[in-house]
Parts: structure tokens; C-alpha cells; sequence
């Protein structure tokens, strides 16, 4: 049985009450987070989230609150991982190095990484249909296993062998094309 609970519909009085938003989709957030940032900035995050969507609220009704929170989370972890990254490049750097952009990024490592891409793409491509649409839900569309169980009609525990299975087959891939 799914522990989170039922998204509630925009008819409900409670589709834009932020202590049910809380409770729907609390869990969900921290579980996202959770996989993408320490531990001790999880709760941080999933209030970011749920003070943007408080604020939004008040400018306009949100529709869909589900794909919309799951937006905006990305949005504030993207936001955190831009100012982590600036703050932690101010404190490494001496005050009077310069930097050449040119020494990060030469034409061989742009070369790799675009030929890397290139194969994982096609490896996921190649994945079997069902296999390949758990993968994708999961982590492109950071969809909770209970949710890609729901839409593709199967169990939990089959989205997690699909997943496991896509795991494997990429990464063997991508051993045999070092």
C-alpha cells in the first residue's frame, strides 16, 4: 500500500492548503533531495520549496501542485548548487590568480565527454521499451517507483527489478566501450 498520501484534487478545499501540500508531498521532497544533497540540507530545501509555492500560490491557484512542487525543487536545488559552487570557487581561490577559462575545458575532454554522451544515449535507447520507460520516469523524470508502478500498471517491486536491470545493462555498456 502507498504510504504517501492521495494528491488531492483542485475542487478539494485542501488542493491549496500548504499543511497538506506538506503532508502529500513532504516525503516525496525529502526523498528527492535526499538522493541529491547532504542530509543535513534536506529539511532546508523542502522548505524552500514549500515557501516558493506558498508565495505562488498568492499570485496565482497553482494547477497541477504535484509536477509544479517537483519544478520548483529542482529549481531551488539548482539555486543551491549555483551558490555552493560560487561560494566555494571564492574561498579556494588565491585574490590575485586569474583564471583562464581555457585551462578547465580543452578540446580533447570536450571531445570525450561529447563521445561518452553520445554512447550512453544510445545505451538507453537500446534498453527494452519497458525497461527503458521505468529508467527514464525515474531518473529523468524523477518519478517515485509507487508512481511508475501506477502508470505502467505493475508492481512496485517490478519497477525496481526494470530499474535494476537498465542499472546493470548501462553500466556494462559503457564497461565494454572503455
Amino acid at each position: 500500500m502507498d504510504n504517501r498520501a492521495t494528491p488531492v484534487s483542485e475542487a478539494d478545499p485542501r488542493a491549496h492548503d500548504l499543511e497538506s501540500w506538506m503532508a502529500d508531498y513532504g516525503p516525496g521532497l525529502r526523498r528527492f533531495f535526499a538522493r541529491r544533497v547532504n542530509e543535513s540540507d534536506v529539511d532546508d530545501l523542502v522548505q524552500d520549496v514549500f515557501v516558493r509555492m506558498q508565495t505562488s500560490q498568492s499570485t496565482s491557484p497553482i494547477e497541477n501542485a504535484e509536477r509544479y512542487l517537483f519544478r520548483v525543487a529542482q529549481n531551488v536545488l539548482i539555486s543551491r548548487y549555483r551558490a555552493d559552487g560560487s561560494r566555494e570557487r571564492h574561498l579556494h581561490m588565491p585574490i590575485h590568480e586569474e583564471i583562464d577559462p581555457g585551462d578547465e575545458l580543452s578540446p580533447e575532454r570536450i571531445a570525450i565527454g561529447r563521445d561518452e554522451y553520445a554512447r550512453i544515449v544510445q545505451a538507453i535507447t537500446d534498453l527494452p521499451p519497458r525497461v527503458r520507460a521505468a529508467f527514464v520516469f525515474h531518473r529523468f523524470e524523477n518519478m517515485t517507483y509507487q508512481a511508475i508502478a501506477a502508470r505502467m500498471g505493475i508492481t512496485k517491486n517490478s519497477v525496481k527489478e526494470l530499474i535494476h536491470r537498465a542499472l546493470v545493462r548501462l553500466s556494462e555498456t559503457m564497461e565494454d566501450l572503455s
